[in-house]
């Protein structure tokens, strides 16, 4: 039985199948479903966990090379939410695009880790190391 790490058996073996270039999207609680691929849903209340908390979880043991969010992002948060985004994301590039085009690229992901997150446009698509 794990004592630390990701307790969750689901997200831990999507990301355990997770190889060099994959995506996973980390969206908040309003992203659409999508049917044809993996989703672990680990909502509960609003806001619990948000997509900090599970980029927080997952960056001791899972490398990210790359980051793509919403500008939407940008355009609907406060200066203090998107240097909370910066701050977990720290020394990882991160790109910006609309999110229509975001929303394109999500069905070629490996999987999709939804959580509560009530913050407009939280959603990120993460490409591994």
């Amino acid at each position: 039985m794990f004592k630390t790490g990701i307790l969750n058996p689901a997200l831990n073996s999507l990301l355990s199948r997770a190889r060099h270039t994959n995506t996973l999207v980390i969206s908040d609680r309003g992203f659409p479903f999508w049917p044809m691929i993996e989703t672990i849903d680990l909502t509960l209340v609003d806001n619990i966990p948000t997509v900090l908390d599970v980029i927080r979880a997952i960056r001791p043991n899972f490398i990210i090379g790359h980051v793509s969010m919403a500008e939407e992002f940008l355009k609907n948060n406060t200066s203090d939410i998107q240097n909370q985004f910066r701050e977990a994301l720290s020394d990882i590039p991160i790109d910006f695009e609309p999110h229509i085009t975001f929303k394109k690229r999500v069905p070629s992901a490996l999987g999709l880790i939804r959580t509560a997150d009530t913050i407009q446009y939280a959603n990120m698509i993460i490409e591994s190391a």
